[in-house]
């Protein structure tokens, strides 16, 4: 299938299809993809773990079936998936952040699960080692919610005289007490006031913002979260409308209109997986493969949301960038 028309397919899929359909694939090794936003919002990452499959000889339609599964930003979906995957019985089951991740530790300690997750899995239990993961898990930790600090420093340098900034945070993300504290103390250390707002539905993202404005504040960091991470263009359209300067923790949030961006390269993890689930179709036991930390960082700005905000990019932080949007 060519790449194009398989990211055409993604638009007009239902939650829960196979990959490059036909009557051949009942016999090919069944892969299982739950991921947590939308088909439309994960265009990128979809093709780039077709690309990972494709490094290990793996081509969808051809040797290899993929089923999905789309939460679209209801978290409580993934244990269903999960059972859907074990009583198909897949080959390998990949999942994308800590929700799906522990859904799939507790459905199986057979199936191979390979996951793409932010936090770090050692803290959450979820591997012994990241050398010798051992079991049926291993996979790629992409560090993002770690980043709260160097991202609350970005929006600081863009808007230097503010006195006030806000963060968002989703409570119910496990990172949440970490992403706070660390928020507080680089507040603290850069000198302004931090005005904390919290959303675990996207029906209180408008209170949210509604409140870091009436606080006066200047700016406004989107923490970590999955759960944001599905609802990005809800975000963006806030941030704009509020005028608020935001960044945000992957470049799909300024492809999407945000004013910045600060994170790993989340296709990247994705690409990842892909050969990680290659390997294992080929015979790798999960407990060999190391989890793989991905390391290349981007800092995005949007030039054209400056603009319309009616800020000036310092020169220095516009040098910075790894790509400005004009």
């Amino acid at each position: 299938m060519r790449r194009r028309q398989f990211i055409a397919s993604i638009l007009g899929a239902p939650l829960a299809w196979p990959l490059g359909a036909n009557a051949q694939q009942s016999t090919l090794p069944p892969v299982g993809f739950a991921l947590s936003a939308s088909p439309q919002t994960l265009r990128q990452e979809i093709a780039a773990f077709e690309d990972g499959m494709k490094e290990t000889g793996y081509v969808g339609g051809q040797n290899v079936t993929t089923e999905y599964r789309f939460a679209e930003g209801q978290f409580d979906r993934f244990p269903q998936f999960v059972s859907e995957f074990v009583h198909r019985g897949v080959s390998v089951i990949v999942v994308a952040g800590n929700v799906g991740v522990y859904a799939a530790k507790k459905a199986t300690s057979t199936i191979p699960i390979v996951f793409s997750i932010g936090d770090d899995p050692l803290r959450l239990g979820m591997v012994p080692s990241l050398n010798r993961p051992g079991g049926n898990m291993t996979g790629v930790y992409h560090l993002s919610p770690g980043l709260e600090e160097k991202r609350l420093g970005l929006l600081h340098e863009l808007v230097p005289k503010a006195s006030t900034l806000s963060v968002l945070l989703h409570p119910k993300f496990a990172p949440y007490e970490t992403q706070l504290r660390s928020v507080q103390e680089s507040a603290a250390r850069l000198g302004v006031k931090l005005i904390v707002v919290r959303a675990n539905t996207e029906s209180e993202f408008e209170s949210a913002f509604l409140s870091a404005v009436q606080q006066e504040a200047e700016g406004i960091l989107v923490a970590a979260s999955p759960f944001f991470n599905s609802k990005r263009q809800q975000l963006v359209g806030l941030a704009a409308r509020h005028g608020l300067p935001a960044i945000y923790e992957w470049r799909q949030f300024a492809e999407a209109g945000g004013l910045m961006s600060y994170g790993t390269r989340l296709a990247e993890a994705y690409r990842q997986a892909g050969v990680y689930a290659g390997r294992i179709l080929k015979g790798d036991k999960p407990a060999d493969l190391p989890v793989v930390q991905v390391t290349k960082f981007e800092f995005v700005i949007n030039l054209r949301t400056a603009k319309a905000l009616g800020i000036e990019v310092p020169p220095l932080l516009s040098a910075r960038a790894d790509e400005v949007i004009e």
